[in-house]
């Protein structure tokens, strides 16, 4: 600034008409400035519709169309390029990959987080086997790799097929058929064939609907000593009339084994450290007092199942017992030949390793203390083409975008933070040990999280799992999305015309399935009450086929992926704009797109179907739905009615936007119980939880349904219903404290 006075000879010196006619020229600007902040102050829409500064149309446009499939494709190409199992290097190296990339693409802030988890690999020096014995002489013994069948499939760093934190062991036995080892398969045994004494025996049975380390569970408490898994050709391989295998079609080839976990808890995450995050200072209890098998697991391919099946004795099984191998299936006992026996030899390890998550981060301008969260685990049991991997080379997509908007100016008003998960598949142990870590932040701070896991596991449709919460920003996302096979405007449209809620109306909506578990918006949903959602293009349902057939297998390749899952990519593409579109609503949006309505809709039917299966049942022991009713009643009325307080809300108005935000994030808190659900405590979500038989499958209600599953078989009869009338409080009392969170503080007057 230049001085007035005492100006050194050489120098020019300000004279008083130049001061007064600067004076003035601020003078006319800053009056400009300040009509202009009046006129656009005064001129802003408001209601809900209302956005942060250049949000809604404009930036939505530029993030729909701004991704690429071609960049996808890429992204796939590079993350498939090795296998990259979790705790090994090769998903460190991923890590720093990830991190350094969003770095480079614009986000404000990465790092990576590292937790010391317990993990589970094959013995390098014992290779697991199964096999037949005639007496006590090995005659055969499963391929303990699977085949070469493409150049792609051989890689030094494959890991042989293994089911991670099986129990070591060697056991001999005879072998028993037990169809898909469900709770009601081998009660089936139980009650038809008295006369097979599971105890000591092997349990072969065929992969699919359920989760395998239920059928772990189911094995050891029928007295089994050891449990073969297989992928019978009736799940993975169906006989359409012109089956191609890989790599010539899309089904499992028969030496295909699905790797996997079998780690059944209500906590997930570390096994060792359930609760608390897995860092140096964590107290760890023994593996062996978690829920980890007590018994040797093992997965192999059908071509060895058909040798194992083929020759055993006993009576053939019924219908619905049977697969599609060329076998008669029998339940055994044993083998024809009654010298031949079934050996386990499983040495899979058990040992603490770190995994890495990644977190970048997008500081929001006016709201950085609210976090939209987007993930997607990295890890792969071997090159995981569709599982991480798709989501994987999306999300890379989605976090350019973004990174781009960024560099250009660009910010959100609420904060975005990204998430690459590390060892997801040995139980969601990277997102459960941030969530642990963080729990006391994200529960307060977290709006919502946006989960894909594989981005394309089919060709057919739009997939949904969510609260109902996010129904609503969700549909209106994929109303923006081009259709990706152009047959119809919008990935709306397909969607709803291919998977209707109500195949006999026309005008439907597209179907939302409740979230089970199985990927990483477990921890955020069931744990601490941040609405989720689960996003991927699938296979269409009808097959009847329990997940895509190369699941966890070598054989889930680029190749594979693109031959024949999304040539284009441009199915990834669509997957990565939806994802993208629901982030930047939830983080631009003044007042959060959440529909408190859809929640009490959902949950009333959902109710119904509970009064429907128990209501005669509970009437005779004196329980009634007259309380739940009520809360139902009070439920829908008070989300109606704070549906016309936020239409009233002035989006000008800060803190009124402050407030109605805060009560709309607290309304899927408020269905969290601290003290979770009887026997399952690190659930807490009293409308929806994972299945208690089988961990992938969603129960609504699950309190209600879990103390009401087969009670009448249960000798404590006072006991249960006890908690059936506790289950019945509880919910009464969540339902009603959701209505308190959408009711003013002036509801407490008089």
């Amino acid at each position: 600034m230049e001085k007035f006075d005492d100006q050194p000879s050489g120098k020019k010196t300000t004279t008083w008409p130049s001061i007064i006619f600067w004076v003035i020229v601020c003078f006319l600007v800053a009056i400009g400035l300040g009509l202009g902040v009046v006129i656009g102050y005064f001129s802003a829409p408001t209601g809900p519709e209302c956005s942060s500064a250049d949000s809604s149309t404009g930036t939505s446009a530029n993030v729909i169309d701004k991704i690429i499939a071609a960049n996808i494709e890429e992204n796939l190409r590079y993350f498939t390029n090795k296998p990259h199992i979790g705790g090994s290097p090769a998903e460190h190296e991923n890590a720093e990959y990830i991190r350094d990339k969003w770095l480079e693409q614009g986000l404000d802030s990465a790092k990576l987080v590292p937790y010391d988890v317990l993990l589970s690999y094959p013995d390098e020096n014992i290779p697991n086997k199964v096999s037949i014995l005639n007496d006590g002489v090995e005659i055969f013994k499963n391929q303990e790799e699977e085949a070469i069948l493409r150049p792609e499939d051989d890689h030094p760093n494959v890991v042989p097929p293994f089911n991670a934190y099986s129990y070591q062991g060697e056991p001999e036995g005879d072998l028993v058929y037990a169809n898909y080892a469900r709770v009601e398969d081998f009660e089936f045994l139980e009650k038809n064939h008295a006369d097979i004494n599971l105890t000591d025996t092997i349990i072969i049975a065929r992969y699919g609907k359920i989760f395998r380390g239920n059928k772990a569970l189911n094995a050891q408490a029928a007295g089994a000593k050891g449990l073969i898994l297989y992928s019978d050709p009736a799940d993975y391989a169906v006989d359409d009339g012109d089956i191609q295998v890989y790599p010539n079609g899309w089904w499992l080839p028969e030496t295909g084994a699905q790797r996997g976990n079998t780690f059944v808890s209500d906590a997930k995450g570390d096994p060792v450290t359930p609760g608390y995050p897995a860092k140096p200072f964590a107290y760890r209890i023994d593996d062996y007092d978690t829920a980890l098998p007590k018994i040797p697991v093992h997965p192999i391919g059908y071509g060895d199942a058909q040798i194992l099946l083929g020759n055993m004795t006993g009576l053939e099984v019924s219908e619905d017992w049977k697969g599609h191998l060329p076998v008669t299936y029998r339940l055994g006992p044993g083998f024809v030949d009654p010298k031949r026996n079934v050996k386990m030899t499983i040495h899979t390890t058990r040992e603490t390793r770190t995994t890495y998550d990644v977190i970048g981060f997008i500081r929001g301008e006016i709201e950085p203390d609210r976090y939209v969260v987007v993930g997607n685990h990295r890890d792969a049991w071997v090159y995981g083409a569709v599982d991480p991997s798709s989501g994987t080379a999306a999300f890379m997509e989605v976090s350019r975008v973004f990174g781009e908007l960024r560099k250009e100016g660009w910010k959100p008003r609420r904060s975005i933070l990204f998430a690459s998960w590390g060892s997801e598949e040995y139980g969601l142990l990277g997102s459960t040990e941030f969530v642990e870590e963080f729990q006391r932040i994200l529960a307060a701070r977290a709006v919502a999280y946006i989960n894909v896991d594989g981005a394309v596991s089919g060709n057919y449709s739009l997939g949904v799992k969510t609260t109902p919460l996010l129904y609503k920003p969700i549909w209106e996302a994929s109303k923006k999305v081009p259709d990706p096979e152009g047959v119809t405007a919008s990935l709306y449209d397909s969607w709803r015309q291919r998977r209707p809620a109500d195949d006999t109306d026309p005008n439907t909506l597209p179907v939302m399935s409740n979230l089970g578990a199985g990927s990483d918006f477990v921890p955020f949903m069931y744990r601490i009450g941040v609405p989720a959602v689960d996003l991927r293009y699938s296979y269409d349902k009808k097959l009847g086929i329990s997940s895509y057939p190369v699941y966890h297998s070598v054989y889930e390749t680029f190749y594979y992926m693109k031959t024949f899952l999304d040539y284009g990519f441009l199915r990834h593409q669509a997957v990565a704009r939806l994802w993208a579109e629901v982030a930047r609503d939830l983080s631009e949006s003044a007042i959060l797109p959440f529909n408190c309505k859809d929640y009490a809709s959902k949950i009333r039917g959902t109710m119904d179907d509970v009064k429907s299966a128990y209501e005669s049942q509970m009437a005779l022991k004196g329980i009634t739905f007259e309380y739940i009713d009520s809360a139902l009643s009070n439920f829908s009325a008070a989300a109606a009615e704070f549906h016309k307080v936020i239409e009233q809300t002035d989006n000008k108005d800060l803190m009124a936007v402050r407030r109605v935000n805060d009560q709309l994030m607290q309304l899927e808190r408020a269905f969290i119980d601290p003290l979770g659900l009887p026997d399952r405590k690190f659930l807490r979500h009293i409308v929806f939880a994972p299945s208690s038989n089988n961990y992938y499958a969603a129960d609504a209600f699950p309190g209600i349904i879990d103390a009401m599953f087969r009670i009448d078989e249960d000798p404590d009869q006072k006991s249960r219903w006890e908690i059936v009338r506790q289950q019945m409080a509880v919910t009464t009392h969540a339902i009603q404290s959701a209505v308190s969170t959408l009711q003013d503080v002036l509801a407490f007057d008089g």
